[in-house]
């Protein structure tokens, strides 16, 4: 039985001329070689799968080829080329950098590089996976890779550019491989399934180029799999079944429920497709790429950006007629925003199900907010538009009869055109909480002569309504010290019996009127003042509605009082208390001196 070797080692290109996609980098390096302009160091960066190890290679054996061919390619036939394709060549080495990225695996590799080679003009080092490389070995390379050998060529291949340092970076010729396009991949895999005998439908091979992402060696391994699934056989249905691909028929079908408003159908849809196996995420990420590619549609110069299997171009492009770029912009940003949130979501389904609902009636929602010259997502408005509204009866003029005069009733408003117009109401000015320094003295200000109170700007319009409307307005009754401190009390019961830490506060408050509508309330320390600053509001409202009258209003006044001076004895020291006890007893005394003692103070 012949030993079976998959496609992406048994078709791995051996000269320049067949690795696909990359032909702004071979021909560079084939200038290079004809014109003898080799750099010691190279740097083959780009995604997976797209030819990095394998232009390595064609490189290496290509300087090292006895009979160099005019164009610049190997000949594949003398003993240099043949011993590389055979494995046996003795002037390249490979280091696999993730399983080799010690500082001790670069040593070994810099006491190598000492060695000029026995045949061949050239020893090439080729480091696969490069960033992988510790911080401490690609410190120990830097020598060695700045001024190497003229025998030696080093070939350094990464996925990941940015992890490498740059200081080796400045040190090599950077080569960006790029992802190979759809076309390039979906020729060379026609070309494979012909050498093998392989039938494959277009549409097959490109909707294995498209799921390989630009990955050549990802498609050829796809394509091992289901020709060992259908027997040599590749075809557009047996490929979507192996690769579990939810049909773009499915989409076309739940785009033309959200045109005709199909919730039902919509939903049954979706239910035969999670019957399927397939996971919400999946749909809303694949409908999203659906709508994007109606969106690519809408304009001619970006088609070139369409990926999608060639018989589906057309029914596309036929679909994207039917709607108009805004509506598909809003189903792109609903559908991505159900995509990120899709994890973080308890009922998945539920959570499709939503979105679901919300595109079927995406369109009704912007006719909604459909403006003159379009559909707006927000509607702006450049004037004033004529409404249909009822006419709005003026005020009356104020009456200067007596207030016991009935009034005429007022005639019924005619219908007729009028234009909205929206007033602003005045906002309530804040009451300003006057916080004063200690005072030695407080004096209450002083009354006006001529006794009138300021009116606010709220209450003169309301006056104003209540007269040209004919009402009469209660006259607010005068601030009477007996009665505020009534009302007062009557406030601290209400906190007593509610249990509030204020009512002490207010208890310990005095108060002075200051005009016919205000008064102060004053406090001597900071923590009274903020209990009573908490229930302010409260005592507002009541104290208005207690004492009749809706302009009342109080400040809060801090006077601390002064701090009391008290004077305190120093305590007494040694000698104090000996001449203090001498004072009251003699005897004390003569004991010292007779005994001659001297004391310790």
């Amino acid at each position: 039985m012949e030993k079976f070797i998959v496609s992406a080692r048994k078709y791995r290109p051996q000269t320049f001329d067949t690795v696909v996609g990359q032909e702004h980098i071979t021909t560079t390096l084939k200038n290079a070689i004809r014109s003898n302009h080799l750099a010691h160091a190279f740097l083959f960066c780009g995604p997976r799968g797209v030819g990095k190890t394998t232009c390595a290679r064609i490189l290496a054996k290509t300087i090292n080829c006895e009979n160099l061919q005019p164009d610049g390619e190997a000949c594949n036939q003398c003993h240099s080329c043949v011993s590389f394709n055979n494995g046996t060549s003795m002037n390249i080495h490979e280091l696999d950098a993730a399983s080799n990225n010690s500082v001790d695996d670069i040593r070994a590799l810099v006491e190598q590089v000492r060695f000029a080679p026995q045949a061949g003009k050239y020893k090439v080092y080729i480091i696969d996976e490069v960033h992988m490389l510790s911080a401490s070995a690609f410190n120990a390379f830097l020598k060695t890779l700045e001024e190497p050998p003229s025998y030696a060529i080093f070939i350094l291949a990464t996925t990941e550019k940015h992890k490498i340092l740059p200081t080796i970076l400045s040190r090599c010729q950077i080569f960006d491989f790029k992802r190979i396009t759809l076309q390039d991949t979906v020729n060379h895999l026609a070309g494979i399934a012909q050498k093998e005998d392989i039938r494959a439908e277009e549409a097959a091979l490109q909707l294995i180029a498209q799921k390989s992402e630009g990955c050549m060696r990802d498609a050829l391994s796809i394509l091992d799999k289901i020709v060992s699934f259908t027997s040599g056989e590749v075809t557009y249905e047996n490929t979507i079944e192996h690769l579990n691909i939810l049909d773009a028929d499915y989409y076309f079908k739940l785009f033309d429920c959200m045109l005709n408003q199909d919730l039902a159908g919509a939903m049954l849809l979706f239910d035969d497709i999670n019957k399927k196996g397939f996971e919400g995420d999946m749909v809303l990420n694949g409908f999203a790429e659906f709508m994007r590619n109606l969106l690519i549609c809408k304009d001619e110069k970006v088609a070139g950006l369409l990926e999608v299997v060639e018989s589906f171009r057309v029914k596309y492009a036929e679909a994207a007629r039917k709607v108009s770029p805004s509506y598909i912009i809003s189903a792109l940003n609903l559908l991505n925003e159900s995509e990120i949130n899709f994890r973080s979501a308890r009922n998945k389904r539920l959570h499709v199900e939503l979105a679901l609902i919300k595109l079927c009636y995406l369109s009704q929602a912007l006719e909604l907010t459909a403006a003159a010259s379009g559909i707006d997502k927000k509607k702006l408005v450049d004037g004033t538009k004529a409404v249909a509204f009822r006419a709005i009866q003026p005020f009356a003029e104020p009456l200067r009869t007596a207030p016991s005069q009935p009034l005429p009733a007022p005639a019924p408003p005619p219908v007729q055109e009028a234009k909205l117009i929206i007033e602003t109401p005045l906002p309530k000015p804040a009451q300003p909480v006057l916080v004063e320094e200690k005072k030695e003295a407080y004096k209450p200000a002083e009354k006006k002569p001529n006794g009138s109170s300021k009116i606010s700007s709220l209450d003169a319009l309301r006056k104003k309504i209540a007269n040209e409307s004919g009402q009469r307005v209660a006259a607010d009754k005068p601030l009477e010290m007996t009665a505020l401190k009534a009302a007062w009390k009557t406030f601290i019961e209400t906190l007593k019996s509610q249990k509030r830490p204020a009512w002490q506060s207010y208890e310990m408050a005095e108060l002075v009127i200051t005009e016919e509508a205000r008064f102060e309330v004053i406090v001597h320390n900071k923590i009274n003042e903020k209990f009573i600053e908490l229930e302010r509001k409260e005592a507002g409202e009541f104290l208005q509605k207690e004492l009749c009258n809706r302009l009342l209003q109080f400040n809060i006044v801090l006077i601390e009082a002064p701090k009391e001076h008290v004077v305190t004895e120093a305590p007494m020291t040694a000698k104090d208390q000996f001449l203090k006890l001498v004072e009251q007893y003699p005897m004390v005394k003569e004991l010292k001196d007779r005994l001659r003692l001297d004391l310790d103070y």
